[in-house]
């Protein structure tokens, strides 16, 4: 049997890479996402809950309208009661 495709409703968890180090005070403005500034490679990553594609769209327009170049997007697949995989 073929899996079920998950849903753009579904929520997910991401992982979103950035060019420019953003500080942990930035969670709140991106939906409560873990912030890890890795200040070596001038990178951000911002990791967690999603919880349509319509808030990623939201957070991926945040994203551009601070001018941080996108370098990595990835949707983990788990479910809304397993660990948050990252």
């Amino acid at each position: 049997m073929i899996p079920k495709p998950s849903s753009h409703t579904d929520p997910a968890v991401y992982q979103i890479k950035v060019r420019g180090c953003l500080a942990d005070h930035w969670s709140e403005w991106f939906d409560g996402l873990t912030i890890t500034a890795n200040s070596e490679q001038e990178e951000t990553t911002l990791a967690g809950w999603v919880r349509d594609q319509s808030a990623l769209h939201g957070l991926l327009a945040k994203i551009r309208d601070l001018g941080l170049p996108l370098l990595f997007l990835c949707r983990q697949e788990t479910k809304p009661n397993q660990e948050e995989p990252y």
